[in-house]
This record gives structure tokens, C-alpha cells and sequence, in this order.
């Protein structure tokens, strides 16, 4: 009896840790259910943005092939429209010349006959003409292409001029990205394309010859250096009262709040398309997406540059050397703004025009008109009428930061220092907007009065002794 107890007791105990076991490997089969269903929800929504990234990605790599193709039919559709003038010139020359033939052969009398055919003159294709590269001018953002043809003829009727932007020095590459455009129907030897935007290091230019029947073959093409000054704002060091595109800034009394919230969807469903283009594309950011303090630009990270009411926003370039211009255009509804420039070390609470390391003009439209030149905290207010447009120049070797009315090329004040730092443009913007214009070269006429007036123009400086 007892040996069957016993036997009975040690079944009850198996039994007893076989249903521990079960219970056990039960929850472990529900925690591992839970997790597939946590995990698989996660992978899901990986997948999603992956997806939404690479849609994203497509439809930008679609706009930019189908900006292209656009490019590559207005280039051709002009070269076929080229061509279709020179036919119809020449098909008009090929039937002046039938009539007068025909006018040859119906005349009876040999000696007429004999001197009409010797009038007869057909057009040869013309040479190519040279440039001449020591009359060839760059200034003012504009470039004056003078040639000459090898020999005189005077049969030529028009030339044909064209030109395009390159970042390459030397003779123009067979394989170049951009097309070349075209100026047609130029009747001198020379020709000034004005009004130019120099965001490129070099422009080539090439020049052919046309008579009424054919165009001749195209003139050794030549580089000539048009580098200008280019930068856009920052919008990344920006205040949050303020909306920036590249060549615009405006008042935002949202204080960002729907920029932030576009910012972010973009960042969210744009999260792997950064490693995607780095990896297909270049391997390496653009140079414009580098914030002035060295580190990656992030759309977020920075919003915070300037707070309170520093309504700051800063170029994306710095000025270490050389002589730089650029202009900068109000709004109508602008109440307050300054221009200038400063060092990189502006605080998020700091001013222009109210720190040591800081440059600028101030225009205050607000209640009645003030126009003041600022640095340090003092300001030396000016009667000269506030400009539609201003120009800033920078000159960092000699120590020169002058504003002048862009129209006129009139100085309005120079700031004399010695800078110590690389600077950087720097704006303020209250109530309104401004429009920012770059790619611009030096203009001649500033050159003038910085040379003449040694940097000064002439200009009754009290704040030059305030500089660092």
C-alpha cells in the first residue's frame, strides 16, 4: 500500500512539473506572439517610409529628367530653328539667282548675255571668324566679345554668337552639361551680353559667320573668367518669426509654426533619402547644405540661431579674403530692416549693428523714417534719402565695409576695421521682406571711388574708431 502511495505521489509531482513547464512555454509562445506583433507593426512602418522615401526620391530624379528633357528640346527646337532660317535665306538667294539666270538665258544679244554671265557670283561659306581675347571684356556683370574675320569680305550678312556657363577654366569640353545659347542676327564685330548672373566660375564663347545663303564654320572657342559672389540665405540660422528662401526673407507672425510642421513632415518622410542620394549621386553633400558654424545644416537643429527679438538671418557663405558685392532690395511693407555683415559669433539674443563683431545700416519705417549706419551700439544717423536698392561691399584684406544706392553707385557710409574673424552677411528683417540679388562682380564705378578715396569714398566716418 505504501509502495503504491509513493508511486501514486511521485506521478502527481511529474505531472505537477510538467504542468509548470506547459505553463511556462505558454507565456513564452504569447511574449514571442506580442513580439512578432510589435515587430512586424515596425516593420511595417519602416517599409513605409522606405517606400515613401524612394517615392520620394523617384519623383525628384523624374522633375529633374523631365527638366532636362525640357532643356534638350528648347536647345534643339532653337538649332533646328536656326537651321530652318539659314534653308530659307538660302532658298530665297538659290531663287534670286534662278530668275536672274533665267533672265540670262532669254536675252538675245551675245554681248549682253556674255556680261550678265559674268556677274554671276556664287556665295562661298564664309571662315570662321577669330576672336580677339586682349579686346575681350568682363565688368559690371557684363561681358563685351569683340572678333575679326581673317580676311575682309563683304559678303557677310549677319554672325551668330553663342555662349554658355562653365565651372571648367581652360578650352571648352566636347562633353558639357549645360547647352550653349544662342544670340543670332549680329550685325558688328563685337557684341556685350548685359545683366548677367555670374554663379558660374567661366563662360565660353563662340562666333560664326553667316552670308545670305550658308553659315560658315564656328570661331576657336574661348573661357573668359566671370567669377562673382554667390551665397543664398540661411535658412537654418534663422529666427522663427521669419520665412526663408534662397534669394528671399519675409516676416512670418506665425512664428514658423507651419514651416516647422513642413519641415518635419519632410524630414520624416524624406529619412532615407539623404543616404540614397549621397551613395547614387555625388557621395558627398552640397556645399550650400553646411551651416556657417561648420557642422551639417539640419533644417531643425539651428532654429533656435536666433531668438527673441534678434530677427536674424545669416548668408550661407563666408567672406575670408578678396573683395565681395552684393545688393539687397525692401519690400514695400517693409517696417525695419539692416544690412550688413558680421562674425560668426553673434549671439542668439544679439542684434546687428548692437555688438562689437557686427556691421550693418538700419532703415526704421516705423511711425517716421530713420536711416542709420550702426556698430557697437552707437549709431550715426545719415539724411540721405533711403535707396530702392543697396549695394554692400566687403572688402576683407583692406578692411572696408561700404553701402551705397545701387542705382547710382552714391556711397552712403563705410565702416573702416581690421577684421580678425572671416564674416558673414547678415540681415534683419521686421514686418516685410527683402529681396537678396548675388553672382554679382565688384562694379567698376565702386572700384573707382575705393581707389580714389582710399577705401573711404570721401565718406565722414565717426564710427571707424568704434571697430575691433
Amino acid at each position: 500500500m505504501d509502495s503504491q502511495r509513493e508511486a501514486l505521489q511521485r506521478i502527481i509531482t511529474t505531472l505537477a512539473n510538467k504542468d509548470d513547464e506547459i505553463q511556462n512555454f505558454i507565456e513564452t509562445l504569447n511574449h514571442t506572439l506580442k513580439n512578432v506583433q510589435v515587430n512586424t507593426t515596425k516593420v511595417m512602418i519602416d517599409l513605409e517610409e522606405e517606400f515613401g522615401a524612394l517615392q520620394a526620391t523617384l519623383d525628384e530624379m523624374k522633375a529633374s529628367m523631365v527638366n532636362k528633357i525640357k532643356q534638350e528640346q528648347a536647345y534643339k527646337s532653337q538649332e533646328l530653328q536656326n537651321q530652318l532660317t539659314i534653308c530659307n535665306n538660302a532658298l530665297e538667294s538659290s531663287e534670286e539667282l534662278l530668275d536672274y539666270a533665267n533672265r540670262t538665258l532669254s536675252t538675245n544679244d551675245p554681248e549682253a548675255f556674255t556680261k550678265m554671265l559674268r556677274s554671276l557670283k556664287f556665295l562661298p561659306v564664309p571662315r570662321a571668324p577669330e576672336i580677339e581675347l586682349a579686346d575681350c571684356l568682363v565688368a559690371d556683370n557684363c561681358a563685351t566679345v569683340v572678333w575679326r574675320m581673317p580676311e575682309e569680305d563683304h559678303k557677310i550678312d549677319h554672325y551668330i554668337l553663342e555662349y554658355r556657363k562653365t565651372n571648367y577654366e581652360g578650352p571648352p569640353r566636347v562633353k558639357e552639361e549645360r547647352n550653349w545659347d544662342i544670340i543670332d542676327n549680329i550685325k558688328d564685330t563685337e557684341y556685350t551680353l548685359t545683366g548677367l548672373k555670374f554663379e558660374s566660375k567661366y563662360m565660353n564663347f563662340r562666333v560664326r559667320a553667316c552670308n545670305k545663303a550658308v553659315a560658315g564654320d564656328y570661331s576657336e572657342p574661348i573661357t573668359l573668367e566671370t567669377r562673382g559672389f554667390n551665397f543664398t540665405f540661411d535658412g537654418t540660422t534663422s529666427h522663427q518669426n521669419l520665412k526663408v528662401d534662397d534669394f528671399t526673407v519675409e516676416w512670418d507672425s506665425s512664428g514658423g509654426k507651419g514651416q516647422e510642421s513642413r519641415i518635419k513632415g519632410k524630414e520624416n518622410k524624406g529619412s532615407g533619402q539623404i543616404s540614397l542620394k549621397k551613395n547614387k549621386m555625388s557621395g558627398t553633400p552640397s556645399p550650400k547644405r553646411t551651416s556657417v558654424s561648420g557642422r551639417p545644416a539640419s533644417a531643425r537643429s539651428n532654429r533656435d540661431r536666433f531668438t527673441g527679438e534678434s530677427y536674424t538671418v545669416l548668408g550661407d557663405a563666408l567672406i575670408e579674403n578678396g573683395q565681395h558685392y552684393w545688393e539687397v532690395k525692401s519690400q514695400k511693407d517693409c517696417k525695419s530692416y539692416s544690412i550688413g555683415v558680421s562674425y560668426r559669433n553673434l549671439g542668439k539674443f544679439d542684434q546687428l549693428g548692437k555688438t562689437v563683431t557686427s556691421w550693418c545700416i538700419h532703415i526704421n519705417n516705423w511711425l517716421q523714417t530713420s536711416f542709420a549706419a550702426k556698430h557697437n551700439n552707437k549709431a550715426k544717423f545719415m539724411d540721405a534719402q533711403v535707396p530702392d536698392k543697396i549695394g554692400v561691399y566687403c572688402d576683407y584684406d583692406g578692411g572696408h565695409v561700404s553701402f551705397y544706392n545701387a542705382d547710382t553707385k552714391q556711397l552712403l557710409h563705410t565702416f573702416k576695421t581690421k577684421f580678425t574673424q572671416p564674416v558673414i552677411p547678415a540681415f534683419m528683417v521686421w514686418c516685410g521682406g527683402l529681396n537678396l540679388y548675388t553672382g554679382l562682380q565688384v562694379p567698376s564705378a565702386i572700384k573707382s571711388l575705393q581707389k580714389g578715396d582710399g577705401g573711404l569714398g570721401g565718406s565722414e566716418n565717426s564710427l571707424t574708431g568704434l571697430a575691433q
